[in-house]
């Protein structure tokens, strides 16, 4: 994504040099417009694929930047789930080391992140062997958010706060574990933030 933005940028920039030396014939209103929407646009999508870098934190970190949704049982596993707005970063991290064991896709449909059906929406579950046991990160969809893009396969290795793939425009994403293994530090209405924030300890920890 970088590197497309890269081209924009250039191209925009040798049309807008261009106009300004009289290379470009002039198109008065319509053209400066033009210019200031394609920059404007640029611009937005410069910052929404920022991509900070990140100090882990400590303990199971939250695999999104947003805000913690829902916590506590799913079957036999717990589940922390954080929406992201379209203001916050996209790039999801690993929440502890470990390795891709499978990526699964599924669900069907683009309900609203935030509401509770929104676990049956299209979704993207990434399972990380860890020291914990068997994690997984779920990648949903929403209304507006309908691309999610993996950074690992299976096999790949990943260190806590590592970058693990994206969801464009928003949605949630989810983090299940085993309640025997790790214990919620977070709750309902948390601000968390990638590869930062503890979600989650080890039990004994």
């Amino acid at each position: 994504m970088g590197r497309y933005l890269g081209v924009l940028g250039a191209m925009l920039a040798v049309v807008t040099a261009s106009f300004a030396l009289g290379y470009v014939p002039r198109g008065g209103l319509t053209l400066i417009a033009a210019l200031a929407i394609a920059w404007a646009f640029f611009a937005f999508f410069l910052w929404f694929f920022r991509d900070p870098e990140r100090v882990p934190g400590p303990g199971i970190v939250s695999p999104a930047d947003g805000k913690v949704i829902a916590v506590g049982p799913d079957g036999e596993r717990t589940r922390i789930a954080v929406f992201m707005n379209v203001t916050d970063v996209h790039v999801n991290r690993f929440p502890l080391e470990g390795t891709v064991a499978s990526v699964e896709d599924g669900g069907a449909g683009f309900r609203p992140a935030f509401h509770p059906d929104a676990i049956h929406n299209v979704w993207r579950k990434t399972t990380l062997d860890t020291a914990v046991g068997a994690v997984d990160v779920v990648q949903m969809t929403g209304i507006l958010a309908r691309r999610i893009v993996s950074f690992v396969g299976p096999g790949d290795h990943g260190a806590k706060g590592d970058r693990l793939g994206m969801i464009v425009l928003g949605s949630r994403v989810d983090l299940l574990f085993d309640p025997a293994r790790a214990r919620p530090t977070v709750k309902v209405g948390d601000r968390v933030t990638a590869g930062r924030t503890r979600v989650a300890r080890e039990v004994g920890s």
